[in-house]
């Protein structure tokens, strides 16, 4: 009887483990050899664009910029509004940011974070979700450093950091994929928003479009193996879905580069008000 339970296991070792490897080998590829769509917006802050048809079996669009954090480490903030939302555009502009992205996880009735917050010593939001949720990573800025950290009072209530970010899930960490609790949230595929720093030294803004023919979004291991193959060392999901907009100020309208799925529709115009955002002055 041992033997031959080890059989239908042998098989698909067999036929579908190799399939599995090449497949993500493919992806890997992709991403690795891909012929970005990239301006310098100024010295040492980059944005980078790529449509792919076939990056895990579906059509994927994907926007990036790349922040030189020994260049603009200083000028690294969060902006947040305790009681009220807004654009991410129109967040940018009231801060004069060059670059932003829409940040953690909001009341979308009342506004404000539903995790915790803190913009320059002030703290803005404390938990109010149940402990053990996908917030288990902090996006943090003191005096010296930048960082992605895991969420423990240490690195948040007790840390000296004068901003700190609350939201996730967490997906890389010293390079390592962070282990991914298996729910929808995780699983599905939607538009997603993540931070991200390298190990050389560059911030990372990320937004995945979705919700659309031209774009399917990615579940969070999808979006934690774009993120290592572009070589991040630490990682950490924002609020994604019609939240999802990534900010480059360059003269247009609302300068917004990606494609917000919040209008149902595959332009620039469907942003969602949100309660806060990371941005780059």
């Amino acid at each position: 009887m041992k033997n031959n339970r080890l059989i239908p296991i042998s098989l698909f070792c067999l036929f579908f483990l190799p399939n599995l490897v090449f497949s993500q080998d493919q992806d890997s590829l992709q991403i690795v050899q891909a012929k970005w769509n990239s301006r310098e917006v100024k010295k040492g802050v980059t944005t980078h664009q790529g449509h792919f048809e076939n990056l895990f079996n579906s059509v994927q669009e994907i926007n990036w910029v790349e922040i030189d954090l020994k260049k603009y480490r200083k000028d690294i903030h969060i902006a947040a509004e305790a009681n009220k939302l807004l654009t991410t555009s129109d967040f940018a502009e009231q801060y004069q940011a060059l670059v932003a992205i829409n940040a953690s996880f909001f009341d979308m009735k009342n506004g404000g974070s539903v995790d915790y917050l803190k913009v320059d010593q002030q703290v803005m939001s404390r938990a109010k979700e149940k402990p053990n949720s996908r917030a288990n990573a902090a996006f943090s800025i003191s005096k010296k450093k930048v960082s992605i950290l895991e969420n423990t009072p240490e690195h948040v209530e007790n840390s000296n950091a004068h901003s700190i970010l609350v939201a996730g899930p967490l997906l890389l960490k010293d390079h390592s994929y962070y282990e991914l609790s298996k729910n929808a949230f995780n699983d599905n595929r939607h538009p997603r928003t993540a931070v991200a720093i390298s190990s050389k030294h560059k911030l990372i803004f990320m937004v995945i479009d979705g919700r659309s023919n031209q774009a399917n979004g990615m579940n969070l291991k999808e979006l934690s193996q774009v993120l290592k193959w572009i070589g991040a060392k630490d990682a950490m999901n924002l609020d994604g879905g019609g939240s999802s907009t990534l900010y480059v100020k360059d003269g247009s309208s609302n300068s917004i580069i990606n494609y917000p799925s919040d209008n149902k529709k595959f332009d620039h115009e469907g942003q969602r008000s949100v309660a806060n955002i990371i941005y780059l002055k």
